[in-house]
């Protein structure tokens, strides 16, 4: 008989002359005649080896490992090799708890982890409880349940897709800013045809009470339609809530807001060009303003209103430091209120064809204390009353962006010589404004340190004067590229610019030399 084989054997002789032993030993309450014995304390070993079936499971698992090892040994009747091949093929995982098989399968990067699903069940179950973010496509598949099964620890979850009834074997893309959704070829571009193709307010809200009940832990969520109630089971199941994106929204659908206490940022999104429209008013700003007190960053898209309702916003949420205003129907006189925002740190304005045509008497603006940035980018700046009045309520900004601003003319950028404290300006393909517009305001902020131009085609580098030139240099940082021609570069002859200001250049830049410059050592500062 081989080595193996004699193990083996020995082993099981052993197991089976314990198992003997302890059946022969009679029990004190089977044996009359036996003292009665006083109960001891439990000590921790009784407690350890009270249940030992995990403990002999590995105790077996690495003699058969050590048999294994000498499985190469020929016996003439191997009666192991079945039982030896057999457990090569276990999946050794198996020894590893959940909880230690999820620890490492969360080291694994992200790139690795979507082929973890296709390896067992198990690690498909293990792999849903690592998935925090989820976009979903079907709104049928969190209806059945299904969702929650497999991703029972989602806190950020986007329903906008889902809710959407549109062709999914279609390759044609209907792409919006906002949103986007398959369409078929016989599709019509026709105005509000969005609204045929979202799922109705109650399904909608069937879903969303289904993911509030199997997901308390929610942090964001995104979905368009439904009605108060929906959202109202969210506000009460998800108290963690902190970010919301409501689409299709109106003052109807805000009454369920005012539950969410905890809720920071928001994006509202009442009426789409092409696709769907809804209303909201002053009023749904109010009671937004009065629910959602610890507001930080909120985005206004296509909403109505007037100074009424930013007021209210201005005075109740007094945690506000970012308001984004995109493609806005407001009435006249907005504007004003935004005084009302004392915390206000970041002002976005976007893809507004008007910014405010009547904001009234100059006396009644003024300026946001708090303000630092204010970007604009894709408006109209035809309207020279609209135009200084942003100017002057957003004067105390230290960072301004302009960015594809159709009718800005020298005139109308005049007016930012309002603006008394900026250290950063960025220019980008603002083409009606010209070298000599620019000048005339930036020479006027002492504290200007950094300064950017790209795509102003009218900015040109002959008509740099050596007042100008000289700004350059002290400069902390400049990109100069108002068209594709020109640069500026490397032969600075006299403006001492490679002494002070050339380490803040890129290299890659070509430049050339500056007409009409001179030596500006004895005025440039430090």
């Amino acid at each position: 008989m081989g080595f193996a084989n004699h193990r083996q054997q020995s082993v099981l002789l052993e197991g089976e002359r314990r198992r003997s032993s302890i059946s022969s030993v009679p029990s004190p309450q089977t044996n009359p005649n036996s003292p009665v014995k006083k109960k001891r304390t439990p000590r921790w070993s009784d407690v350890w080896l009270k249940n030992t079936n995990s403990l002999e499971n590995v105790i077996l698992a690495m003699k058969l490992q050590s048999f294994s090892k000498d499985s190469h040994i020929p016996t003439p009747n191997s009666k192991t090799k079945p039982l030896l091949a057999n457990f090569c093929k276990i999946d050794r995982t198996l020894l590893l708890s959940d909880e230690l098989l999820l620890r490492i399968l969360s080291k694994l990067p992200d790139s690795q982890r979507n082929s973890n699903f296709l390896v067992c069940k198990r690690w498909l179950n293990l792999q849903g409880r690592l998935v925090r973010s989820l976009r979903v496509m079907d709104l049928n598949f969190l209806l059945s349940g299904r969702l929650i099964l497999r991703f029972p620890n989602l806190n950020r979850v986007d329903l906008v897709s889902g809710s959407l009834m549109s062709s999914r074997n279609s390759g044609i893309l209907l792409s919006n800013r906002i949103l986007s959704m398959h369409v078929d070829s016989w599709f019509l571009p026709v105005p509000g045809v969005g609204e045929e193709n979202i799922l109705d307010d109650m399904v909608i809200d069937k879903g969303l009470k289904t993911l509030a009940s199997g997901c308390p832990n929610l942090r964001k969520l995104a979905f368009i339609g439904g009605s108060e109630m929906g959202l109202l089971s969210v506000a009460e199941e998800c108290e963690t809530l902190q970010e919301l994106e409501l689409h299709k929204c109106n003052d109807n659908l805000l009454r369920g807001i005012a539950a969410c206490e905890n809720l920071q940022i928001l994006k509202l999104i009442g009426n789409v060009d092409g696709l769907y429209s809804s209303v909201v008013t002053d009023i749904g700003l109010t009671i937004l303003a009065q629910g959602c007190k610890r507001l930080v960053k909120l985005e206004l898209n296509g909403c109505e209103g007037s100074f009424d309702g930013i007021k209210a916003i201005g005075q109740c949420c007094q945690m506000l430091e970012e308001l984004t205003i995109c493609d806005h129907r407001m009435d006249d006189g907005w504007l004003a209120a935004l005084s009302y925002c004392e915390n206000l740190k970041t002002l976005r304005i976007m893809s507004c064809r008007k910014i405010d045509p009547n904001p009234g008497p100059d006396e009644y603006l003024s300026p946001c204390p708090a303000l630092e940035r204010l970007h604009l980018h894709n408006c109209q700046l035809r309207e020279r009353r609209s135009a200084k009045a942003l100017f002057v309520t957003c004067g105390a900004a230290r960072e301004i962006f302009f960015s594809d601003c159709w009718g800005l003319v020298d005139g109308i950028f005049s007016f930012a010589s309002h603006f008394w404290r900026v250290k950063f300006l960025s220019l980008e393909g603002c083409s009606l404004l010209t070298t000599q517009g620019l000048e005339s305001v930036i020479l006027q902020w002492n504290e200007l340190q950094s300064l950017r131009v790209e795509s102003c085609k009218n900015i040109k580098e002959s008509s740099i004067s050596p007042a100008l030139s000289s700004l350059f240099s002290i400069f902390k940082d400049l990109k100069w590229r108002p068209d594709t021609k020109s640069l500026l570069s490397s032969s600075l002859t006299g403006t001492h610019m490679g002494k002070k200001g050339g380490r803040f250049f890129k290299k890659t830049w070509d430049m050339k030399v500056l007409p009409g410059v001179h030596d500006h050592t004895s005025t440039r500062q430090t």
